[in-house]
């Protein structure tokens, strides 16, 4: 397993560590594991590796860990069941067995949504999550023999960003739900066990050692080493879903070293008999989380798909892009009749702002026709069906009408919710918004928001949740009162049923980290925080630049990403901007593509 140190390899059952010849209480050569006993061999074969005048042992292949592939049980290779060392016991073989026929039936249910599930398959769906995809991913491999590889990432072996601590609360990844993994992270918690690059070694050549997982953030984990106890001096931050990083038993599957870190090295003697009793009866990651990383990386928008997405330089209408970029479910498009591919727009495959070809005709939103006469080679129209889908809504009854007043984030000022006016109702629950005070005269800068859009509210929202509301440019009745308003202008508030008054259960708390898009420069993801919560609303902000930068986005925005999404995906994260007098030198946009921050800003 180690090349070069042949010559330091021979068979024991016990060896010294330093050569004091101290026992432990780790020492014994029987264990009792679950609910029998199993003697040890004394003749196992370990590997002996010197360094520094030390001698010490690891397990080996033979010798080494294994995780039952029914419950996901962490134990002694040898005290396993069956020659192949599968199952911990012989329920758990039998239990497999009736179970894998019917394991590809159950998830085919359970993407679907289909049937209602069998008796057998309620029976796999109270076992543990990481039970049922260890035994899914086991009986997938078997049909087709073996285990689909996982692709490189290239991401590093990085800690969190200096303003990310340990000690303050950490966004969880099950508050955004349309990133990768998102569907199979539920089984993923505090004391799971994994094995990971041991920088501790003093060795020169690549070996691992098993860690526990501390604390969650995001698709982070802080890791400490087992043997280090209740001391947190070398704990450790990495990103669970990077290649390096494989559950319990990887090691002794594929030959791979598994070597104590060298500052601990003088604590046990047996470094066997330690692991076999602190793994024992843990959990570890499911045997194919390599595969669904993977898989979950996978998007279904294409380079040079056709879509329709909202005009950044008059927001009233929409043009024709073309797919120029995929990186995390992240689009960068450029527009149709762009030919060197600088007119650009970035936004989410779920982004509001984006539509199937034929979108805008079929509900009279407004619509820049492209000069381009045909598709050129490659191209294709996006199928409608990779789009975010909208809540179907009943205009039959009382319904929004054109001068109805109510409350909107400002698209041009996401930091400002302002007194604005319904000025077209366009068809399946579309509406075109206007800011009042500040519009054009002829409506290129009304937008549009869908009527079940978390970015509208009824008159009196921000007086009831004590949030600032913005009166309309130039207004002289100061403070704003939505009555005296309404009088003087004529008009009449929308009524209040017709808003979106749905609040999910997101979990998000002030002082969250997470990764943000700044959606007045929507090609930058930014290091950001979570400041205020109202109801499903949350006031984001951006690390290092002034309050004024804040921005208003919705829990559920296809925009907000857990810590670690940029890491996983490549895509480029923006640090908190090093000065606030860098900050103060970026200017508000007039276009939805906002004004670039500042280079120092961005290094």
């Amino acid at each position: 397993m180690l090349d070069g140190l042949d010559e330091d390899r021979s068979s024991c059952s016990t060896e010294s560590s330093g050569g004091s010849g101290a026992s432990s209480p780790e020492d014994s050569e029987d264990e009792e594991l679950g609910g029998g006993v199993t003697q040890l061999n004394p003749s196992s074969s370990l590997t002996l590796i010197k360094t520094n005048g030390q001698v010490y042992t690891y397990p080996d292949g033979k010798a080494g860990m294994a995780t039952c592939e029914m419950c996901g049980m962490v134990g002694v290779r040898d005290a396993f069941y069956s020659k192949t060392k599968r199952f911990c016991s012989v329920s758990c073989s039998r239990s497999y067995s009736s179970n894998s026929k019917k394991a590809s039936i159950l998830a085919r249910l359970q993407v679907t949504g289909g049937k209602p599930p069998t008796k057998k398959a309620k029976v796999l769906q109270k076992q543990p999550l990481m039970t049922k995809l260890a035994a899914y991913a086991q009986q997938q491999a078997n049909q087709q023999g073996g285990v689909k590889k996982s692709g490189e990432f290239n991401l590093g072996n990085k800690k969190l960003a200096p303003c990310v601590r340990s000690d303050v609360s950490l966004i969880l990844f099950l508050c955004v739900c349309q990133v990768p993994m998102g569907n199979s992270w539920g089984g993923i918690s505090e004391g799971i066990r994994v094995e990971v690059p041991n920088t501790d070694s003093g060795l020169p050549m690549k070996v691992y050692w098993i860690a526990g997982i501390i604390k969650l953030a995001g698709f982070k984990a802080l890791l400490r080493y087992e043997g280090f106890d209740c001391d947190s001096t070398r704990d450790f931050w990495l990103n669970l879903c990077v290649p390096d990083i494989h559950p319990v038993g990887w090691c002794a599957a594929g030959g791979k070293p598994l070597v104590p870190p060298q500052s601990i090295l003088h604590r046990f003697s047996n470094w066997k008999t330690f692991l076999i009793k602190r793994l024992t009866g843990s959990k570890t990651l499911p045997p194919d989380f390599a595969s669904k990383v993977q898989e979950s990386m996978q998007f279904p928008f294409k380079k040079q798909m056709r879509v329709e997405v909202v005009d950044k330089t008059h927001l009233c209408r929409t043009r024709v892009a073309l797919v120029e970029q995929v990186i995390g479910g992240r689009l960068r498009l450029v527009y149709e009749e762009c030919d060197d591919g600088t007119d650009d727009f970035w936004c989410h495959m779920y982004s509001p702002l984006i539509h199937s070809i034929g979108w805008s005709r079929s509900i009279g939103h407004r619509f820049k026709r492209s000069d381009v006469s045909k598709k050129l080679d490659g191209q294709m129209d996006a199928p409608g069906q990779l789009f975010a889908k909208v809540k179907e809504v009943d205009q039959s009854g009382r319904w929004f009408e054109d001068g109805m007043k109510l409350e909107a984030i400002d698209p041009l000022n996401l930091s400002a919710i302002c007194v604005a006016t319904v000025r077209k109702v366009l068809a399946d629950g579309y509406l075109m918004i206007g800011i009042d005070g500040s519009e054009a005269a002829d409506g290129s800068d009304w937008f549009c928001y869908h009527s079940t859009s978390p970015s509208i509210f009824p008159a009196g929202f921000c007086e009831i949740n004590n949030i600032e509301l913005t009166p309309p440019r130039g207004y002289s009745s100061l403070p704003f009162r939505w009555f005296e308003y309404l009088k003087e202008s004529k008009s009449v508030a929308a009524p209040v049923n017709l808003f979106n008054r749905d609040v999910p259960n997101h979990g998000f708390r002030p002082g969250m980290k997470l990764e943000a898009v700044d959606l007045m420069e929507p090609r930058l993801v930014c290091v950001a925080t979570v400041t205020r919560i109202v109801h499903r609303l949350l006031r984001i902000h951006f690390d290092g630049w002034e309050d004024e930068y804040d921005q208003w986005v919705d829990c559920e925005s296809p925009d907000l990403y857990p810590v670690g999404w940029c890491q996983l995906t490549g895509y480029q994260l923006q640090p908190p901007a090093v000065n606030a007098a860098a900050s103060r030198q970026r200017k508000k946009s007039q276009q939805y593509k906002g004004q670039k921050k500042s280079e120092a800003a961005s290094l």
